[in-house]
């Protein structure tokens, strides 16, 4: 049985920038990137939830993350905002 993870987009309370990630913890990885300890977001503290799903192994989130760096997924993340 694969791993349950979580493919995850935040949101910058500083300027509105959109970070995407996976975690198997998905409020431990939350908690890091608010605390400090991802060297990538930690200038654009605080984060917010924006978005999440959970998905079936390690493989699957890879490309789900990779779909949601891509043009037409940050489009659907945007899309969430308004």
């Amino acid at each position: 049985m694969e791993d349950k993870f979580f493919v995850y987009a935040l949101i910058s309370a500083k300027d509105k920038r959109i970070y995407v990630g996976f975690s198997g913890d998905l409020d431990k990885r939350i908690h890091e990137h608010n605390s400090g300890k991802t060297k990538s977001t930690k200038g654009f503290r605080p984060w917010t939830l924006l978005y999440f799903e959970e998905v079936q192994g390690r493989d699957s989130a890879r490309k789900k993350e990779k779909y949601y760096k891509s043009g037409i997924g940050k489009e659907f993340l945007k899309s969430l905002l308004t």
